[in-house]
């Protein structure tokens, strides 16, 4: 089993350019192992940093089938230009969150109850960061992972239109003060981070025991105090925040 340092990711091949979903910071990766019988490791070293590795998997193999609730993921191109038209080297290339299902497994077994997987082919959606394993596979790179790392699917290519799945909630973070108490305005670099914002959407619920859902408690609308530092953060096309994270780490509704 080989290990290798993550701390960025490129990627290659052609899917729609998600113009409206944007990271709002360059993100790394945490440490991961990668590796397979018979399956080729590549290793992509750039000054200062070293790039993901993704299994690599032979020609001679023509099709991957994910087994279980683990979906088959085409990763979108980072973005290699500012909005400003300014080319942007490899290591300030944000690591892409989304991409297209191209093939699902056949479910799980929950209790006696088979749950299918709720997405579909061709679907565009969001997923965790540092989640899955990364494939080369016909020219292109993949992630193969669980269903439940899913955080969305993309209805439109803005962010804000993102429909949460399972136990997750959208939320447009409220805006950072702009003044002290006292009446002192705040630079960007001293302005903390918000944690209260408005929930958008969400998700259906988890599934209990029998394979029902349970629908959530958190209505869209309300205005929730969530965990700093939770979720999955993202800009949309007109500059606002939202976070995409678990409704457990929603801890209170403000009125």
């Amino acid at each position: 089993m080989a290990a290798f340092q993550i701390s960025g990711s490129v990627v290659t091949g052609k899917v729609p350019s998600f113009d409206g979903l944007r990271l709002s910071k360059p993100t790394f990766a945490a440490p991961s192992s990668v590796g397979a019988s018979g399956l080729g490791v590549v290793q992509r070293s750039y000054r200062g940093f070293v790039v993901k590795a993704a299994t690599v998997v032979s020609p001679k193999y023509t099709s991957v089938k994910p087994l279980g609730d683990r979906i088959l993921i085409k990763i979108k191109t980072s973005e290699e230009k500012t909005q400003g038209g300014i080319l942007l080297p490899t290591t300030a290339q944000t690591k892409p969150q989304a991409g297209e299902v191209v093939a699902i497994g056949e479910g799980k077994t929950i209790g006696k109850a088979k749950v299918d997987i709720s997405l579909e082919t061709g679907k565009q959606v969001v997923y965790s960061k540092y989640t899955g394993t990364e494939l080369e596979f016909n020219g292109a790179n993949h992630l193969i992972l669980k269903e439940d790392d899913v955080v969305g699917v993309l209805e439109t290519e803005d962010v804000k239109d993102l429909k949460p799945l399972n136990d997750r909630v959208l939320i447009k973070v409220a805006e950072a003060e702009q003044k002290t108490a006292g009446g002192l305005l705040l630079t960007e670099a001293t302005k903390e981070k918000p944690s209260i914002g408005t929930v958008v959407a969400v998700g259906p619920g988890t599934l209990d025991e029998e394979g029902n859902r349970k629908p959530l408690t958190i209505a869209a609308g309300s205005t929730v105090l969530y965990s700093k530092y939770a979720g999955n953060e993202f800009k949309s096309a007109d500059g606002s925040d939202y976070i995409a994270l678990r409704a457990s780490d929603v801890m209170a509704v403000l009125s």
